[in-house]
């Protein structure tokens, strides 16, 4: 398990910008792949002749492999360390990247997708336990920050390249690619993020499953838990399925216009490091609050038939769901003093979980309710979080 934190931040490793650019990089490459389908989600559905359910499981199988890995990640992690399990699940993601462009059906293509989520906790699991570990007070919220930050650019670059490879090139060429920026990606974190100083690792299994005890007992880590999978479910069923919507008569946008849509995640490459702030002056519970509501205020304004006011409110949802994910790991990071990978690990389960539920709920609610049904859901799952926040979310976390 992870040793107990020493008081003084000046124990711990300092904030350069070449560990701020890796930080960031760690997210960009942990998620890349998760959600790169998306965009191309009609021409799966044409060329493999799927239904919408069918294609958006190609985005809920990746989520939901993230789901069952998870604890297990934080487990093994806790035991063996953090930065050799790191890079080695960023090189595993490249072959199941590979494998994609030799697809035949998207039941096979659903496969490989599900093999990409195995590799996932390996990366988001362990490298928020390894910002917990060596960094401390606003150090600590400003790295998480900017490792949020990177996995919201790292979401928008998959979108983006396989999109725009997809029209240029042909999907299965773009997903080769992307498989070879995996590679590269191992390579120069392995090179670049520093070892880790405050690890103790702890291979017992017995200690493991008390470490587990004790978390399943902290009401606060269940909280932010449920908030992580509120949160997914309304970003997983919204850019899942407006693609569709998207696609569809009249706007009737190609794969690459699909593409540039995800260029809305840059703000939140942008809003989600000026969310420490928002925390240190609010606290979790005020900024979540607020980061929600306007996610809710965002996905309603799609409602409204007309390209550009849903880009506006795409984005506005965006950027608060990219702070409530920035607040809710950096709580975690407050409240868990040791066995923070495992503790990573369960809040993954309940994140990938809230996200697989949105792919399968929301892509009900699209086959027969139409884009309404899908906004509708998705408020649900917001109010939720919402009340959540408000009502059992310690006012004391402030930083």
């Amino acid at each position: 398990m992870s040793a107990p934190a020493p008081a003084s931040e000046a124990e711990h490793a300092a904030l350069t910008p070449a560990l701020l650019c890796t930080a960031m990089l760690v997210g960009v490459f942990a998620f890349i792949e998760v959600y790169s389908v998306q965009s191309i989600l009609p021409i799966l559905v044409q060329e493999f002749h799927a239904t919408p359910i069918a294609a958006g499981a190609t985005v809920g199988a990746t989520v939901l492999a993230v789901a069952l890995t998870s604890p297990f990640m934080g487990m093994v992690s806790d035991a063996f360390g953090r930065k050799g399990i790191l890079v080695g699940a960023i090189f595993f993601l490249a072959l199941p990247t590979w494998l994609i462009a030799y697809a035949h059906s998207i039941v096979e293509l659903t496969c490989y997708r599900f093999l990409q989520g195995l590799a996932i906790p390996g990366i988001t699991v362990v490298m928020i336990a390894y910002i917990g570990e060596e960094f401390r007070a606003r150090s600590l919220t400003r790295l998480m920050s900017i490792y949020i930050a990177g996995t919201v650019l790292g979401g928008f670059l998959g979108r983006f390249l396989a999109g725009h490879l997809s029209a240029w090139l042909d999907w299965r060429s773009a997903f080769q690619i992307l498989a070879i920026i995996n590679l590269a990606g191992a390579l120069l974190i392995w090179k670049t993020l520093p070892a880790s100083r405050h690890f103790i690792g702890n291979p017992h299994f017995r200690s493991a499953l008390h470490t587990l005890w004790q978390h399943l007992h902290n009401a606060q880590l269940h909280v932010a838990c449920a908030l992580g999978a509120c949160v997914l479910f309304s970003l997983v069923g919204a850019f899942t399925y407006v693609n569709l919507h998207l696609a569809a008569p009249p706007f009737s946008l190609s794969s690459a216009g699909l593409a540039n849509l995800f260029a809305i995640y840059l703000i939140g490459v942008l809003i989600t490091p000026l969310s420490s702030r928002l925390i240190a002056r609010l606290g979790f519970s005020r900024t979540i609050v607020l980061a929600v509501s306007c996610s809710v205020l965002g996905i309603v304004l799609t409602l409204i038939a007309h390209t550009a006011v849903i880009l506006a409110a795409l984005t506005l949802m965006s950027c608060g769901v990219f702070i409530t994910q920035a607040a809710t790991t950096s709580f975690i990071a407050t409240q868990v003093a040791t066995g923070r990978s495992l503790a990573s690990g369960l809040y993954y389960l309940s994140y990938y979980t809230g996200g697989a539920t949105g792919a399968a709920l929301c892509g009900y609610a699209y086959t027969h309710y139409g884009w309404p049904g899908t906004v509708a859901t998705i408020v649900l799952a917001q109010t939720t979080a919402i009340t959540i926040a408000a009502l059992l979310m310690e006012r004391r976390g402030k930083v």
